[in-house]
């Protein structure tokens, strides 16, 4: 990798200059641009090898958090506006750029006091809906028949939440992809060859979506956790009381960093400042059968907008 081409680049919000090329991302023009975020290639072996304990991947402190992942790199996340990062021996740069532009990206919103949700987030009526989940729940494969209705989407795995100065929780667009298993691309009928695939996972490709992305930060009005059932019906009931604070405590993308890095108070806080603003829903899906479309029209009923909206 070239050190010296540094690039500007919008995502998340925020104005990038990377030394890493970001294709899937927006670029900016450099000239008379600030940087919220550095990105840089630099040597943190030494330094990784000085911290790390034994077997560990994640070393956590307030503002500084520094993983290792096997044979791909290791990164350093710090105040909230710096990324360093070292390639490994025999890694592949995009695969690099995965946990640059995931976990990388995720942990300095968290340190910029910016609540990451982990899912899909959607635009329906000029309003935000997160879909969240575990992995492998189906939340992309969920927002894709969004899209197919015509529907744009906010983000792709992570949801930046924060807040109008009016107090409204806000999702902020991140950029414009989706990541596909090949089995849902089946069964839209798309064509896996015509896309890349994720690097290590050869059945999951990234699928632009630049003509259904929402460019507008919009103002977040629901939350629906997607779980999988054995029964062959799909239900959805809402989520209330104390259960949505666990569950946006549960889908904070890569919530065991709160903790550790002393922000259990910022989290409770700004959870109570989201709740009142958005309509929560669990949702299960049969795994037995392929019901996205159908999930499309229960979400829809759910939320009060069962005819779609431009």
């Amino acid at each position: 990798m070239r050190k010296n081409s540094k690039k500007g680049y919008h995502v998340f919000g925020l104005h990038v200059i990377s030394e890493m090329s970001l294709p899937e991302v927006p670029k900016i023009n450099l000239s008379n641009t600030y940087a919220d975020v550095t990105i840089r290639q630099v040597n943190l072996e030494d330094q990784w090898e000085k911290i790390s304990g034994k077997g560990k991947s994640f070393y956590i402190e307030e503002n500084l958090c520094m993983f290792k992942v096997t044979e791909v790199c290791v990164c350093l996340i710090r105040n909230g506006n710096e990324i360093l990062f070292t390639p490994l021996p025999g890694s592949v740069i995009s695969h690099v750029r995965l946990y640059i532009l995931g976990s990388c990206m995720g942990i300095i919103l968290m340190q910029r006091r910016i609540l990451p949700l982990h899912g899909s987030a959607i635009s329906i009526d000029g309003k935000a809906y997160a879909i969240v989940g575990d992995s492998g729940a189906g939340k992309s494969t969920l927002a894709s028949a969004f899209l197919k209705r015509g529907y744009k989407l906010l983000s792709d795995d992570v949801i930046p939440v924060s807040f109008s100065d009016q107090g409204v929780p806000m999702v902020t667009p991140a950029y414009p992809q989706q990541k596909l298993w090949q089995e849902s691309m089946d069964h839209f009928g798309w064509q896996s060859k015509e896309f890349e695939p994720i690097i290590d996972r050869e059945t999951k490709f990234k699928v632009p979506v630049v003509d259904q992305f929402e460019e507008r930060q919009l103002p977040l009005a629901g939350i629906i956790e997607l779980t999988k059932t054995d029964d062959e019906q799909i239900h959805i009931e809402p989520i209330k009381d104390l259960f949505r604070f666990s569950t946006l405590f549960k889908h904070t993308y890569r919530n065991f960093i709160i903790r550790r890095a002393g922000l259990m108070d910022w989290h409770f806080n700004t959870s109570t400042k989201i709740l009142p603003h958005v309509d929560m829903f669990h949702m299960r899906r049969p795994v037995s059968q392929f019901t996205a479309n159908e999930l499309v029209d229960k979400v829809l009923q759910a939320i009060g907008k069962e005819e779609f909206v431009v």
